[in-house]
């Protein structure tokens, strides 16, 4: 026998919610506001609409949907009371809360806007939930109302905020588990995901600064893949690791990938058509500036084969190209058999 929560049709509980209020323009200015037929529209466009102040609108919206939360919670709202057991029992299985649109795709499968709406209304009915308003800092959010209210949620994602801010790098949803202590992993992650002040890529989290879990353009993406591989890639390389990834607009030409690579100081080249990043210890300039770097921090000659050797270390070249150098540059002199110094 399957345990699975049979699907609740959303459209046809708001329907019967809207039914229960009996003004038409109370109707309107809930529908209107929550999004429920089209885009949502601010306090001033339905009060334009209606010929009433924005303040007025408010007012109504507020008034409105504080006699629906009672209804609901005197039980006079049945198909609200079995929306919120789904609701709490997809929270439950998501970490006790869930931006809006992560709710509405675990119940029905879709997040487009007009399903957010009608999620977004009957989690704010049922006195069972708690609503996270939108803001600059967190995104809509619905929480089990049995463990936090919606000030307990803020808290809670700024202390997420903070420790990822501690670590200072990405970081798993694990170490932050190690460090935070929270009942559960994914609790964890259910809060992060609420906040706006982060972003996550490939099971990493941190500030939606970050190149690292927030690519923001080419020359983000190729940082990422660099960092990820741990090593200098070929520009051709560093291309197809980004079409082969999980980025966002991730058809990009070889050709613009080098192009990107030349101009950001993050990126070194380090042989023919072979990058580094800076941040490894590599400094830019031709196979004759490394040489010279590697004799000035000797402070005496060197033999041609411990030149080649440290040369090697910071660019990926042939041999023979190193010995051209060394013999080719007014800027080195040989002072012993196959020993070299600065001219």
């Amino acid at each position: 026998m399957s345990n699975q929560q049979p699907a609740i049709n959303l459209r046809a509980i708001v329907k019967k919610v809207l039914e229960t209020i009996d003004r038409e323009r109370e109707r309107e200015i809930i529908s209107r506001r929550f999004g429920l037929n089209d885009r949502r529209e601010t306090l001033e466009q339905i009060g334009d609409l209606l010929g009433i102040t924005r303040e007025r609108v408010r007012q109504l919206e507020k008034a409105v949907l504080a006699r629906l939360k009672a209804q609901a919670a005197d039980g006079e709202l049945p198909s609200i009371a079995e929306a919120e057991k789904v609701f709490i029992k997809h929270l439950h299985e998501l970490g006790r809360v869930a931006t809006v649109a992560d709710l509405t795709q675990a119940i029905s499968g879709q997040d487009d806007d007009r399903s957010q709406a009608h999620v977004a209304l009957i989690a704010t009915i049922a006195p069972g939930l708690v609503i996270i308003d939108e803001n600059d800092d967190y995104r809509p959010a619905v929480a089990i109302g049995e463990h936090h209210d919606e000030a307990k949620v803020r808290h809670l994602i700024d202390q997420v905020v903070e420790e990822i801010k501690t670590v200072g790098q990405p970081v798993s949803i694990d170490e932050l588990h190690a460090r935070l202590r929270f009942e559960h992993p994914q609790h964890i992650q259910a809060l992060a995901s609420v906040s706006k002040r982060l972003a996550s890529l490939r099971n990493l989290w941190g500030l939606i600064k970050w190149p690292l879990v927030n690519p923001k353009n080419i020359r983000d993406k190729i940082y990422v893949v660099l960092k990820d591989n741990d090593k200098p890639m070929h520009f051709s390389a560093i291309a197809g690791a980004i079409k082969n990834s999980s980025f966002k607009r991730k058809d990009v030409t070889t050709q613009a990938i080098h192009n990107e690579l030349i101009k950001d100081k993050r990126f070194v080249l380090i042989g023919r058509g072979i990058y580094a990043l800076k941040e490894w210890g590599y400094k830019k300039g031709t196979v004759a500036d490394v040489i010279t770097e590697v004799l000035k921090k000797s402070g005496k000659p060197l033999h041609r084969d411990e030149i080649v050797k440290r040369v090697l270390k910071s660019r990926r070249v042939k041999e023979t190209t190193i010995l051209l150098n060394l013999q080719g540059k007014p800027q080195f002199k040989r002072v012993a058999k196959a020993t070299y110094d600065l001219a």
